[in-house]
C-alpha cells in the first residue's frame, strides 16, 4: 500500500559528480518498502507538477535512502536541499525483487550499472545467499565500498580506471563468475545483454527497468514496455513499469 508523507530530510551529501544521496525519516514508507521498489518525490516548485520517480537505495527502520543523478530542474532542486527540510514523497511503489525461497537458496549475481547501482544495495543486504556483485561504471565510482559486507564485489569501468576495462559481462567472463539466478538494474543496453546471457546459460533472470513516468501508480500508461503476455489493465501486450514493474522476470518483457 502506498503512502503519501511530508517527510523530513535527515541528511544529504554528494557521492560523485552529479550523484547525490538523501535520507528521509518516514512514518510508514520505509517500514513497508522492499528491495527494488521506488518512491515518487514531489517538487516544492508549483511549476513542476509531476513527481520524480527514484529507486529506494537503502532502508533502516523508519529511514529511507535514495541515491539519484541530477538530470534536470527537479533533481537539481533536490540536490540543494538540506537536513531538516521536508519533501512530499509517495511510496513504496512498484513491484520489487523476491528475496524469499527458492531464490534465497540459489547462488546469485547482482548486476548494477550506473544509476541502476543504488537499488541493488538493499537487495544485497536482504538476499541471504552466496552473492557475486558486479558493478559497472562509466568512470567515477560510488557506493561500491558499501556492497562489500554482502558479497564478492567486482567492478567494471568503461575507461579502465578501476577494475575490469569494459562492461559487467566482460567482468563475468574474466573471472568466470557463475550463478543460478541473476538480478539486474541499469541502462537498457546492459539489460538486453544480460537477458541474452541468461537465456544462453539457462539462468533465471530478474530485471529492473527504468522509464520516464507520469503518475507512478499505473493509471496513465505513460511507462509501458513490450510484454510477452497480455496485460489485464490495457488488454494488449504491454506492462506498466511503475505498476507490474519495475522488476520483471526477463521472460515477461521484450527489451
Amino acid at each position: 500500500m502506498p503512502y503519501r508523507e511530508n517527510a523530513v530530510i535527515k541528511s544529504t551529501s554528494c557521492l560523485a559528480t552529479g550523484v547525490y544521496e538523501m535520507w528521509f525519516q518516514t512514518s510508514d514508507i520505509a517500514k513497508e518498502a522492499k528491495p527494488g521498489q521506488f518512491i515518487s518525490v514531489y517538487s516544492d516548485d508549483g511549476v513542476r507538477l509531476l513527481p520524480r520517480p527514484i529507486s529506494i537505495c537503502e532502508l533502516q527502520k523508519d529511514l529511507l535512502r535514495i541515491v539519484y543523478r541530477v538530470v534536470g530542474d527537479g533533481t537539481k532542486e533536490f540536490s540543494k536541499m538540506k537536513a531538516g527540510d521536508r519533501l512530499s514523497i509517495q511510496g513504496p511503489l512498484g513491484n520489487g525483487y523476491d528475496v524469499k525461497a527458492p531464490y534465497a537458496e540459489k547462488k546469485a549475481i547482482l548486476f548494477g550499472g550506473g544509476i541502476g547501482i543504488p537499488p541493488m544495495l538493499e537487495l544485497a543486504k536482504q538476499l541471504h545467499c552466496e552473492k557475486n556483485i558486479v558493478l559497472g561504471y562509466k568512470d567515477e565510482l560510488f557506493l561500491n565500498n558499501e556492497f562489500e559486507p554482502y558479497g564478492t564485489v567486482t567492478i567494471a569501468t568503461e575507461d579502465g580506471s578501476a577494475g575490469v576495462k569494459g562492461n559487467v559481462l566482460d567482468a563475468v567472463d574474466k573471472y568466470s563468475i557463475q550463478a543460478e539466478v541473476i538480478y539486474a538494474c541499469g541502462p537498457l543496453p546492459m539489460l538486453r545483454a544480460i537477458k541474452a546471457y541468461a537465456l544462453e546459460h539457462h539462468i533465471d533472470c530478474y530485471l529492473s527497468l527504468e522509464e520516464k513516468m507520469a503518475c507512478g501508480i499505473g493509471a496513465c500508461l505513460a511507462c509501458v514496455c513490450d510484454s510477452t503476455q497480455i496485460d489485464e489493465h490495457s488488454k494488449v501486450k504491454n506492462k506498466r513499469i511503475c505498476k507490474e514493474g519495475p522488476v520483471f522476470n526477463a521472460m515477461e518483457v521484450e527489451i
